[in-house]
């Protein structure tokens, strides 16, 4: 998978992910991927300051980048 295919993969994912986030009032940007594995995205809006956050970032947005981006093995999030 080309650099430019598993952005377009992890963007998919957000993009399943955003509407839950929306209607919350919050957001998600991807802000790089490392060494092909390891994905640094930022929370915005209400989800920086929500306490379900770190649940939110495992459960949700880690889960589903995987399953577009299987060879990530790290998905975190900087404020």
């Amino acid at each position: 998978m080309t650099k430019e295919e598993l952005t377009l993969n992890i963007e998919k994912a957000l993009n399943e992910i955003r509407p839950f986030l929306n209607s919350d009032g919050g957001d998600i940007s991807l802000v790089s991927i490392e060494d092909e594995k390891h994905v640094k995205v930022r929370l915005q809006g209400a989800c920086t300051s929500c306490s379900l956050s770190v649940s939110t970032m495992k459960a949700g947005v880690e889960t589903t980048i995987k399953k577009y981006a299987p060879q990530i093995e790290t998905v975190e999030n900087i404020a």
